[in-house]
């Protein structure tokens, strides 16, 4: 592993990585269930598959319907979820302390998310973050989207970055690929919402944390 100069600027993935909105985004799964007339799924199960989005929580949640019956789902789901973005969603743990010392050190951060503009602006807003934040790229900004580099290219830019001295946070193996793909260094955020079958060791992150709170050690002894 090639070390990187001091880092300059802190790009994140939003879900799992940012903010903890599983709350909500697990939530917006029972008025559908409810008239599915089946249960809602177990809490934990369902948190693991909020980092792959709105029809891959659907699908875990509902496994037995096929891939066309999950994709009319989805406008309701959106629909629910939207009306509901910040009711619960906090930002994770620790992460307010370490936006607040990264801008006490004049290291920008900035959002790039596969999360639609639609939910991620107000969602952004109604956590006073979006002002904060140097960038703010999500998953229609560009026909692109994570693994492909160019959000994150476009993040960088936007924030006055260069990859050389910007790290990308992940809780995902495409954040991950995207990061490396942009030719950034890479920190895998084993906190966030991570499949039981998924293994963080086989993405090739450059770093990895538990907490938050360890990403500021890791900028401190980098």
């Amino acid at each position: 592993m090639s070390t990187m100069k001091v880092p300059k600027g802190v790009l994140l993935d939003l879900d799992g990585t940012l903010l903890d909105t599983a709350p909500d985004m697990v939530a917006a799964l029972s008025p559908i269930c409810h008239r599915l007339g089946v249960a809602a799924p177990d809490y934990e199960f369902a948190r693991d598959y909020v980092s792959m989005g709105a029809t891959g929580l659907l699908r875990g949640a509902l496994p037995y319907l096929d891939e066309d019956e999950i994709a009319a789902l989805v406008p309701e789901y959106l629909e629910i979820y939207a009306a509901n973005l910040a009711c619960d969603t906090v930002l994770f743990d620790g992460m307010e302390t370490l936006l607040s010392a990264l801008e006490a050190s004049a290291i920008r951060w900035g959002v790039v998310t596969n999360k639609p503009a639609f939910l991620t602006d107000p969602l952004l807003k109604a956590l006073n973050l979006h002002e904060r934040s140097a960038c703010v790229v999500s998953g229609d900004t560009l026909p692109q989207r994570k693994p492909q580099p160019e959000p994150l290219l476009l993040g960088m830019q936007q924030a006055g970055l260069v990859a050389a001295t910007t790290l990308y946070v992940g809780d995902a193996e495409r954040d991950i690929q995207a990061g490396r793909n942009a030719g950034m260094k890479t920190v895998a955020a084993i906190y966030g919402y991570i499949l039981p079958e998924d293994n963080p060791a086989d993405w090739q992150a450059d770093y990895k944390i538990d907490h938050p709170a360890e990403l500021l050690d890791l900028i401190i002894n980098l």
